[in-house]
Formats: structure tokens, C-alpha cells, sequence
């Protein structure tokens, strides 16, 4: 499946050198994954007159604000797990197979980042929105991030790469990566330390957000540090839940 990338110019510390936006490319058509911001420049870029449709990986402003200039452009649907989410009327993307334009991917329920984080499997690559990123690690910001699910979804994908054979991570942010087993278990991994660092530091006194964020993420750039306490609340929402299973 070929695809093109067309990276929108909006870098930040939360989207890395910016929104990807994905083409895939098929015999009758091209869908657009991830429209990215409303920037008429980024829209422009995007480019091709034969888009069928867009679909999302999850519903976030950066993914999504271009839509309604794109899809009223080209005159197409927009598919999505959650549609009322969605800044237009949409379609609803239920887990399967998938053929649109000649494109033919397998929608994966994988929420976690957000409620409605789905990612997209082709021959060529896995379409992970910010489930993982091409750089760093993603925010499961609580209440609408929800860390169990994530951890599960990450497992799936691992998972996926055993049964179905290993591809390359076509991320929402950040470069490519050459192995979607290699990923999944890295950020498996880490959230795996990090739950055992906000152990400590509840076992060590601390009792807010707040309070384990100065301690877990001390090195950490301080900007970041709202979205870091953002993911605490998820951890420690986690770990309750754990204590309530037991």
C-alpha cells in the first residue's frame, strides 16, 4: 500500500515536529488518516483531488480541527469510533476489515490515549495515531485517558505483531519505526517503571498529583509538567483499581 506523509507545521512539546497526516494511496481512490490542524497551508499541502474519505485515529483537536475544510472540499465522508466527537456529522468505525478507494486496513480498537484511540493495520505499516508516538512516550491524560485499557491495547499490538507478523509504526507524531513489536514492548516497559516510581513515591509520603509529579518526573522539562500530572491521575487511578481487585 503506498502511502504519503504530509507533516503539518505545527511543532510543539505535546506534538513533537507536528500532526502527521497519512495518504493511502489505492487503485480508486486515496484516504486521508488524520487531517491534522485547520492551518489552510497544511490543508493545501495534503493536495490530492481523488480523496474518498477520512478516517481518524482518535478525535483530539490536532488530529481533527481540518476536517470539516477537508472533507467539505473534497465532498467525502469522515469515519471515526466515536462520532459524536467529531467536529462534522461522521460515519462510525467498528473494529474489522475495511476497503475504501481500493485501501484496504483493519481498524483495531486500541483505547487508552483516548476513549476512542483506534489503530489502523495495513501490509505496509500500523497507523497508531498517538497510541505510540515516533518519539518519546504519549499522555494518558485521566478521566478521558485510562491507563488499564492502554496497557491493554499496547499488549494487543504486541500481540498483533507476533500472530500477524512485525511492520513498521506509522505514528501520529514524530518519525516512523522500523518495528511495531520492538515499540509496544518499549512502551510496555516504561509504563511498567513508572507505575513502580509513583509506588514509591505514594509509599514515600506524597498524596497529590502534584506532589509524585515533582518527584517521578523531576527531570522533566517543568513545561510539561501539567500533562505529566494529567497521566499521574491515570496511574494512580490504575493502581486503585488494582487495590480494589485484591
Amino acid at each position: 500500500m503506498p502511502y504519503t506523509l504530509v507533516r503539518a507545521d505545527n511543532p510543539g512539546p505535546m506534538t513533537l515536529e507536528g500532526t502527521n497526516t497519512y495518504l493511502l494511496h489505492g487503485d480508486s481512490g486515496t484516504v486521508v488518516v488524520d487531517p491534522g490542524p485547520a492551518d489552510p497551508a497544511h490543508l493545501e499541502a495534503i493536495g490530492v483531488r481523488d480523496v474518498v474519505a477520512i478516517v481518524l485515529t482518535h478525535t483530539h483537536p490536532d488530529h481533527v480541527d481540518g476536517v470539516p475544510a477537508l472533507a467539505g472540499r473534497f465532498g467525502v465522508d469522515t469515519w471515526a469510533a466515536d462520532p459524536d466527537r467529531v467536529p462534522i456529522p461522521a460515519e462510525r468505525l467498528e473494529e474489522g476489515d475495511y476497503v475504501l478507494g481500493g485501501v484496504t486496513f483493519t481498524v483495531l480498537a486500541t483505547p487508552g490515549h483516548t476513549a476512542d484511540s483506534v489503530c489502523f493495520v495495513t501490509v505496509d505499516g500500523v497507523l497508531t495515531g498517538d497510541t505510540i508516538l515516533g518519539r518519546g512516550t504519549t499522555v494518558v491524560a485521566h478521566p478521558d485517558g485510562d491507563l488499564g485499557r492502554y496497557l491493554e491495547s499496547l499488549r494487543r499490538l504486541a500481540d498483533l505483531a507476533e500472530t500477524a507478523g512485525d511492520r513498521p509504526v506509522l505514528p501520529g507524531h514524530g518519525p516512523e519505526l522500523p518495528s511495531l513489536a520492538a515499540a509496544a514492548r518499549h512502551y510496555l516497559a516504561h509504563r511498567e517503571e513508572r507505575l513502580d516510581q509513583v509506588r514509591a513515591a505514594v509509599a514515600a509520603g506524597d498524596s497529590t498529583p502534584a506532589e509524585v509529579v515533582a518527584r517521578v518526573y523531576a527531570d522533566v522539562d517543568h513545561a510539561l509538567w501539567p500533562a505529566a500530572e494529567q497521566s499521574v491521575r491515570a496511574q494512580l487511578d490504575y493502581l486503585d483499581s488494582l487495590r480494589e481487585r485484591e
